[in-house]
């Protein structure tokens, strides 16, 4: 199950929890987005308890993404120990750089 995070509880929900976290930046209108939802919800349920997963709605948090410096959608960001450990982001992100990404982060296989 992910949680809805905005820039009110960001800190709190993605930099502070002590557990590694995706952040999932996506949008109402984005394709690519669309298609890999599915391909991140598996990931949650198949790492249950290894990662948290956040989603944020890049059009309802625009500051949010400014701050960060967010370029295009889709975008991951993989946070660990309160930093961010990696970053994927554009079209061309694929369920496999996902899962790899994923993988590294909770420090297993993909």
């Amino acid at each position: 199950m992910s949680v809805e995070v905005n820039k009110d509880n960001f800190q709190e929900e993605v930099v502070d929890p002590g557990v590694p976290t995706v952040v999932d930046f996506w949008g109402p209108q984005c394709k690519p987005c669309l298609v890999l939802t599915p391909v991140v919800e598996k990931l949650a349920e198949e790492y249950q308890g290894q990662f948290r997963l956040v989603k944020i709605d890049a059009s309802k948090n625009r500051r949010l993404c400014i701050n960060l410096r967010l370029l295009s959608l889709p975008t991951f960001l993989l946070y660990r120990d309160g930093k961010e450990q990696n970053r994927l982001f554009g079209e061309q992100v694929s369920p496999q750089d996902l899962k790899e990404a994923v993988a590294a982060l909770c420090n297993r296989e993909a």
